[in-house]
């Protein structure tokens, strides 16, 4: 057995917290041997360093499949030092396809890329108008993203790894012109992990892409695989898995698409209970 989670909406409360529960679930995994894989759209280092320590974790699958990376052995709460086993990153050519779709709409600029996401200052500034009202989502925005003073076509120019791009939008009519513009680029695959934003990837690539690929890698059935999800961008991984597990809490794609559905939303240990019954 091998558990994915994504985090927010799924493992974390909507406080952006994990719960006795949650932790109790992860520490029962540990004394069992089984790995426990957080499997988010965040950056590597967006994960909370009290997570990537727990010895249930020794893998993270990160900005919605781009990256796999393996925690270091001694020190493995830093993000830094991990090493990663897997990228399929996305062009640059398609990510400045991107950017200058963006640049005629307002919205955001997310370039992650190196295990970080970076935002330009004058966005980073006017989080709050694209959080669609939510304090704890205007928070952890804030907290995994990291303000830089050059335009989103530099800095895309300069990064190493790019993993993958996101926009912010508080005008539905710049969603639905930015998702018609990106319909006619090839090359990319586009999501969401909250209503009010757009993700775009290299093509092919997601969460389910990479749950393949490190049950693979470690010579894990994926039928042996289980998978936690609330939003669309969890979809490929809950398909992907042997048992795919949609959220109380989430979208209805997400549950059409599961073999289960948590009997307890993510603010009540929906994760944990699931797991631990599994386990019995």
């Amino acid at each position: 057995m091998i558990v994915f989670s994504d985090m927010d909406g799924t493992l974390l409360t909507s406080e952006k917290r994990m719960s006795d529960g949650t932790w109790a679930m992860l520490d029962e995994l540990a004394r069992r041997g089984i790995e426990f894989v957080p499997c988010t759209g965040r950056p590597l280092s967006g994960v909370f360093s009290e997570i990537l320590a727990h010895p249930a974790v020794h893998y993270v699958v990160s900005a919605n499949g781009a990256t796999v990376s393996q925690l270091d052995g001694v020190h493995p709460d830093d993000a830094s030092r991990a090493t990663v086993i897997y990228s399929a990153p996305l062009s640059r050519e398609r990510a400045i396809a991107v950017h200058h779709i963006a640049q005629g709409h307002d919205v955001t600029f997310d370039v992650f890329a190196d295990g970080r996401c970076y935002l330009e200052r004058s966005m980073y500034e006017r989080l709050d108008e694209f959080s669609g009202g939510d304090a704890n989502i205007a928070a952890s925005l804030k907290r995994t993203r990291t303000a830089v003073d050059e335009p989103a076509d530099v800095t895309i120019g300069r990064v190493g790894m790019l993993e993958r791009v996101a926009m912010y939008w508080h005008d539905p009519a710049d969603r639905d012109a930015i998702n018609a513009a990106l319909a006619t680029l090839d090359g990319i695959e586009t999501t969401r992990s909250y209503p009010m934003n757009i993700e775009v990837m290299g093509d092919s690539v997601s969460k389910g892409s990479a749950l393949t690929w490190l049950c693979g890698y470690l010579d894990i059935p994926v039928a042996d695989a289980m998978a936690f999800g609330d939003n669309i961008n969890d979809i490929p991984m809950i398909e992907a898995a042997g048992t795919g597990v949609a959220m109380l809490n989430a979208e209805p794609e997400d549950r059409a698409a599961a073999d289960l559905v948590t009997r307890a939303d993510n603010d009540h240990d929906g994760v944990a209970l699931t797991v631990l019954a599994a386990l019995q």
